[in-house]
């Protein structure tokens, strides 16, 4: 019976594939899958109307897989993946249809004389139990026979990553292999900070780890003009290949390093007297690395500032301490490329840059 074994093969590939194991295919393996045993289906209930049940050797041993692979596969989903609460309603259902099956189709092989009135009463009891549950759903029985459940509805926080962003874009045209596709294609970022992908194609993408197909990290389907955040503080240091799962040729790299220990620069005492040749913020002119922390600290006996621009009153928005009194630290993480003047704006004569490579 040809239809036993391609419902074995259609059931295995439904299970593996709606398992999330086929990343790459997605949708095509799910049609293809489905498609396979629904055929499979077909002979094996046509196989059955024209000549009975098999009961050959290799009916029993398909039988056996089909029976092996959706309990595996079962038991395994509903003891790690499963997050339903009507699983074991649908189990129930299922076992339903299935026991008065399976003892129609032996009483219609070994007894076919009872398979009317068995099949009369299965009939009857499954239509009697449908209008009673159909019924229930219009008229209920009064409350206080129904011990109520008070449900705690569990407010989930959205996490702000607080890391400075490392930006990546997924690049127009990058479905077609041999195109440029990730931008940068190796990026090098510092552990702590946030990596946000934009996808600037016009159709959907994934940002999906190698490693594990996902396990590491997985963006799911990124719409075009849509990002995806990726938190760093807990990510290995390291390499890590990633790629889009809808398109395999699609292949980057993200190589974590370890936390920069900042540089730190001194208000010193008196900053706030103008005097010829003096400095104001020490060291005056510093030189850092993208990704680097500058740690500012007032050891000054009065309030300072340490704001981006130009004096007097041209400050750029790109950081700003606000007000520091005595012994107060204020830092920021320089992750783009230039050159950074800064001033207090209470002292307009204080002045400092960091130039970033």
């Amino acid at each position: 019976m040809p239809g036993m074994g391609l419902t074995a093969i259609g059931l295995a590939g439904v299970v593996i594939s709606y398992l999330g194991i086929a990343h790459t295919f997605i949708d095509g393996m799910h049609a293809l899958t489905g498609l396979t045993m629904f055929i499979g289906l077909i002979f094996l209930s046509v196989g059955i109307l024209d000549g009975g049940i098999s009961t050959s050797n290799r009916a029993k041993a398909t039988t056996l897989v089909v029976a092996s692979i959706a309990l595996g596969f079962g038991m395994f989903a509903l003891g790690t993946m499963n997050t339903s609460n009507f699983t074991v309603t649908l189990a129930g259902i299922l076992m339903a249809i299935a026991f008065p099956a399976i003892i129609i189709a032996y009483l219609a092989m070994k007894h076919p004389t009872i398979v009317k009135p068995v099949g009369s009463i299965v009939a009857i009891a499954g239509a009697t139990g449908i209008i009673m549950w159909l019924a229930f759903g219009f008229v209920s029985p009064d409350t206080y026979m129904i011990p109520q459940q008070v449900t705690i509805e569990e407010i989930i926080e959205e996490v702000t990553p607080t890391g400075p962003i490392f930006a990546i874009q997924i690049l127009e045209g990058s479905t077609q292999d041999g195109n440029p596709d990730y931008e940068p294609d190796i990026a090098v970022v510092t552990q702590g900070y946030t990596v946000q992908w934009t996808n600037a194609d016009s159709i959907v993408h994934t940002v999906t780890s190698t490693e594990g197909f996902g396990e590491t990290f997985d963006s799911s389907l990124i719409d075009a003009d849509s990002t995806f955040t990726l938190d760093t503080t807990n990510l290995e240091i390291g390499e890590h290949e990633y790629m889009c799962s809808l398109h395999p040729y699609m292949v980057a790299t993200l190589i974590i390093e370890e936390p920069k220990e900042p540089v730190k620069v001194i208000i010193p005492e008196g900053a706030a007297i103008p005097e010829d040749g003096k400095i104001y913020y020490d060291p005056q002119i510093i030189d850092v690395t993208v990704g680097i922390t500058v740690v500012w600290e007032n050891i000054d006996n009065t309030v300072h500032t340490v704001t981006s621009g130009e004096p007097p009153v041209n400050a750029d928005g790109v950081f700003d301490s606000e007000m520091m009194s005595s012994g107060d630290k204020y830092e920021f993480t320089f992750s783009t490329e230039g050159s950074y003047d800064y001033y207090c704006i209470f002292h307009p004569w204080m002045l400092g840059t960091v130039n970033v490579e």
